[in-house]
């Protein structure tokens, strides 16, 4: 497995859910005193099978399995089962000690675990049913010297689609009539039109390819076109349908007197610098907006002269848990940019919280987005 798989956001957040899940699940058998043979031999079997799903560590394995397991269900419903064992661990933990500070609570704490319980089991029903209710979010993005011509370009953004199992060519097919509706000047994928190798780019593509925008459909490739090894062909059958995926090029465009220059570039590893050797897509007599499916390339682009950045990568979270009335996420210990608008200085990125799922089958707090984005002036 290469560096770069291991440390893919998604499939780190995965391995993190399926072993504490694992340390939960043994802890909960043990409080309901479960034979401690059994307890083990159940968790360390889960373990095993989720591991062996094909996009996480052992492929060679899984292909030995019985078809039925070879369902993409089957490991993400293990990857459920294991938040919700952690979850369950920490409304008992909380429990324990406030019962052990509250003596005369006791009782009433032991009644409500149960109650409590069922939370998570309910949010996690939810986040599955629900995972596919798109929502178009219209933001305005205000610049200040904005040039006249280009105040009030639509701009349509499409993000993580992860087309495949938990994600069908149907769902895009709305997502696209849905699209079209919103007449935008030029649209934007900013990548992961899939997961694994296996999954339909082809079909993917000719949904994407009835995208209606007046100046053309344009994209960048995300982690999982490299990782699946797929870049080169995206690019080429996308070209034949009209789609345009950048890949460390920038494409002029006029509007009137101003120009508009989009740049693209393939996925941004964390381990490197960014945007090496992209100061050359910079035009210093345009509004330069960049593609990255990475946001953290943001303060380098704007540093480099980029107005306007267009990510995803974070699915907005996927599964947000708010506390204290602060929502929190996985995504957010790997990057300060998880969703929406950010600012720095003249300069803007708008995060995509994307369309799919990955590992889970299961939005909470991030659903699906269709974004149209205008320009404005301050």
């Amino acid at each position: 497995m290469s560096r770069d798989k291991f440390l893919l956001l998604p499939d780190v957040a995965d391995a993190l859910v399926c072993v504490l899940g694992a340390v939960a699940q043994l802890f909960i058998g043990r409080r309901l005193k479960v034979r401690p043979v059994l307890n083990h031999a159940v968790t360390a079997a889960m373990v095993f099978i989720y591991f062996c799903d094909e996009e996480n560590m052992i492929p060679a394995v899984r292909r030995m399995l019985p078809a039925a397991y070879r369902s993409d269900w089957v490991p993400a419903l293990f990857s459920v089962w294991f938040l919700l064992m952690i979850c369950v661990s920490v409304l008992i933990l909380l429990r324990d000690r406030v019962s052990g500070f509250r003596a005369d609570r006791r009782d009433f704490f032991k009644e409500a675990t149960a109650a409590l319980c069922v939370t998570p089991t309910a949010a996690a029903v939810f986040g599955v049913i629900t995972r596919k209710n798109v929502q178009v979010k219209t933001v305005d993005v205000k610049f200040a010297n904005l040039p006249k011509d280009l105040q009030g370009l639509r701009l349509l953004q499409l993000s993580d689609i992860h087309i495949g199992t938990f994600y069908t060519a149907t769902d895009l097919a709305r997502v696209v009539d849905e699209s079209n509706n919103l007449r935008p000047d030029i649209a934007f994928i900013t990548g992961d039109l899939i997961t694994s190798a296996k999954d339909p780019l082809d079909r993917c593509l000719l949904e994407l390819r009835r995208l209606r925008a007046t100046y053309g459909t344009w994209g960048c490739m995300g982690n999982h076109e490299r990782f699946a090894d797929v870049e080169k062909y995206t690019e080429s059958r996308a070209r034949e349908l009209g789609i345009h995926f950048l890949r460390h090029e920038a494409a002029p465009m006029k509007f009137g007197d101003e120009r508009l220059n989009i740049a693209g570039v393939d996925y941004q590893r964390f381990h490197r610098p960014y945007l090496e050797g992209v100061e050359e897509l910079v035009s210093r007599d345009a509004f330069n907006l960049l593609l990255s499916h990475n946001p953290d390339v943001f303060p380098r682009a704007a540093q480099m002269g980029f107005n306007l950045t267009l990510a995803g990568h974070t699915h907005g979270g996927q599964v947000n848990v708010e506390i204290l009335r602060k929502s929190l996420n996985v995504a957010d210990f790997f990057t300060p940019y998880t969703k929406g608008l950010y600012t720095l200085n003249n300069s803007s990125l708008y995060v995509n919280s994307g369309l799919g799922t990955i590992g889970m089958p299961v939005r909470l707090g991030a659903p699906p987005e269709i974004t149209l984005i205008r320009l404005c002036s301050t």
